[in-house]
């Protein structure tokens, strides 16, 4: 998909914001595609998120095959934010069609708000009728309250605690169809997106893990993430601090612990091992911990495992250069080079902007 994602259209955007239009637009068409994925015997989705949703040639909103599941028992771990979990997958450890509908609902408040808000807050304001309090500044006279108070509405009910009072993604559609702007006006004319071009290349002046990334040299890249260690973490809101201290923590930080020797050692198949259990403890979140083991698939002729846990990193910290950096390695080893440029050109941005 030429025209990268969501999130760098709605969190990260250099020219417009994204139009009110177009974000009703976003939200019909991933309605839509959760309802055909239904259709087809296919209504779980795993982590669905602004980095899930791609824009095509005619910067028309896709939804990315990366998180499609065949049963409840695919994913073992949402491997996100505990804040924006489905309530029933923190009980069971189960994805269901409900808890897609719920993660659906985060993304309607993405959408309303241009940042990544945490459900909890949002009902309180929407409880409060403080729904204006939500919408993005960038927006302001451009939407009726009418619409507004309508997709408020529908997040809230994408949001409810009890899985059965959610709607189903044929209602999210029915819902959704009524609120389209513009119709008729092209994705890309609503995205200011020019239409049938390339972008121009640009000269890029990269630091040492870019240009290692953009070699793929797999020995640098490994000598760097040792060598930065966890200190891109800091920052990092983790669900520790709310709980007690159990043996089952303790036994997640070995797990972290044993991968980070066996990195350092370059046994990967055994960081691979022990770091994959960290991730399924659900305890805590590390978008480190998804960069290192990225980079193991990566050694282990597993690209695209490994692009899997990039954007697992970039959805925990969406602006660490490293995540798109090694997004995109594994972008040059599927061959997808143009993409990998547009990812490298990403990540020397966010980390030029950064200091």
């Amino acid at each position: 998909m030429p025209n990268e994602t969501l999130s760098k259209h709605l969190f990260h955007w250099e020219n417009q914001p994204m139009k009110w239009t177009m974000r009703l637009r976003v939200a019909l068409y991933l309605a839509q595609a959760l309802d055909y994925c239904s259709s087809k015997g296919r209504a779980l989705y795993h982590d669905l998120n602004a980095y899930r949703i791609l824009f095509d040639q005619d910067a028309n909103p896709r939804l990315s095959c990366f998180g499609l599941m065949k049963n409840s028992r695919d994913g073992k771990s949402y491997s996100t934010n505990l804040a924006f979990t489905p309530p029933e997958y923190l009980r069971t450890g189960r994805v269901t069609p409900e808890s897609v509908v719920y993660s659906f609902g985060t993304l309607l408040l993405d959408l309303l708000s241009g940042k990544h808000i945490p459900p909890s807050h949002a009902l309180d304001l929407i409880r409060g009728k403080n729904f204006l309090m939500l919408m993005d500044s960038c927006l302001e006279g451009h939407f009726s309250n009418d619409d507004g108070t309508e997709l408020v509405r529908l997040a809230s009910r994408c949001l409810q605690y009890e899985a059965r009072e959610r709607p189903n993604a044929k209602s999210l559609v029915s819902a959704l169809a009524p609120l389209q702007k513009e119709t008729e006006v092209p994705s890309y004319i609503l995205m200011g997106i020019p239409h049938g071009t390339q972008s121009p290349k640009q000269t890029m002046l990269l630091t040492p893990l870019g240009e290692a990334c953009s070699r793929l040299d797999l020995t640098a890249i490994h000598q760097i993430l040792e060598k930065v260690g966890y200190k891109d973490d800091e920052g990092i809101a983790n669900e520790l601090s709310f709980q007690m201290w159990t043996d089952q923590i303790q036994e997640t930080l070995n797990c972290k612990k044993h991968g980070d020797a066996a990195f350092r050692t370059k046994d990967f198949n055994t960081a691979i091992d022990c770091y994959t259990q960290f991730i399924d403890g659900g305890t805590m979140v590390s978008p480190t911990v998804f960069a290192r083991r990225s980079l193991c698939y990566l050694i282990s002729d597993m690209p695209q495992q490994a692009l899997g846990d990039t954007m697992q990193a970039q959805a925990l910290s969406p602006e660490w250069p490293t995540a798109f950096y090694l997004q995109a390695a594994t972008l040059f080893s599927l061959g997808m080079d143009s993409d990998a440029q547009e990812t490298l050109k990403d990540g020397t941005y966010l980390e030029a902007k950064n200091h």
